[in-house]
């Protein structure tokens, strides 16, 4: 963000010792083309969940790329990730409902609650194992989907999985069915958004992943711009229908 708006800003300063006799007119079309970045920067920004145990592994690489393509086209990001320490799962309690967030207040859930609700965009990213995202992710995204559905709503989401040879795609459904049940749109790419790399590092090379990332970036900025401000739809009170009465 520094250096794109430090550099609207010298080239604003440039233009106007160059051209005097224009200053004012000059001043006005700079000033606006820094504005309109600064806005983008500040009020935009796309949430990547890193939920593997390796820090800077494949799944970082993958949602680096698409990081990067945000970036690019004007939208801020940051890549959290979940850690590696044992996270606290749903007990079914319900104290949610009388309290309206989850009653295990540690410190995981807390960040990634006032991130959620801060964003515009989310993503999630996950490595594969036994056909099924991170144990822990789910854990988490469980109480988060769970008691945050209102600070979801609306937003556009995506899932992003890394695998060594199969199971992705079951991993992936897994975590797009957190999106569509919160009223997410879920933003699509060029291919489903699985990247393949077995040890840290791999994946750098499956071109095609890649790219598919890229494609997945630019979509991604596209939708959080078209729905920041657009009119939302309206929301039915839910209806629970048991199968068993």
């Amino acid at each position: 963000m520094t250096t794109r708006v430090h550099g609207f800003v010298n080239e604003l300063k440039t233009s106007s010792c160059e051209n005097m006799g224009g200053a004012s007119e000059i001043f006005a079309s700079g000033f606006a083309r820094f504005l309109s970045a600064f806005v983008i920067f500040v009020f935009m920004k796309v949430l990547l969940i890193n939920g593997s145990p390796r820090r800077e592994g494949n799944t970082y690489i993958a949602l680096s790329e698409v990081a990067a393509a945000l970036e690019a086209d004007g939208v801020a990001t940051e890549i959290f990730w979940i850690g590696t320490k044992p996270v606290q799962g749903c007990t079914a309690c319900g104290k949610c409902r009388e309290i309206g967030r989850c009653v295990f207040t540690d410190e995981l859930y807390e960040a990634v609650r006032e991130k959620v609700a801060e964003c515009d965009g989310l993503i999630i990213g996950s490595p594969t194992y036994f056909a099924a995202p991170n144990g822990a992710l789910c854990a988490l995204l469980d109480r988060v989907f769970y008691t945050c559905g209102q600070s979801v709503m609306f937003k556009p989401g995506a899932a992003v999985t890394v695998c060594r040879c199969g199971g992705a795609s079951a991993s992936l459904d897994r975590l797009n069915k957190y999106f569509t049940i919160r009223n997410m749109p879920v933003v699509p790419s060029q291919y489903w958004n699985m990247v393949y790399g077995r040890t840290p590092g791999e994946s750098v090379h499956d071109e095609e992943g890649l790219q598919t990332m890229r494609t997945l970036g630019r979509n991604m900025a596209w939708m959080v711009k078209n729905l920041k401000d657009s009119a939302k739809p309206e929301h039915e009170a839910g209806i629970a229908t048991n199968f068993i009465r």
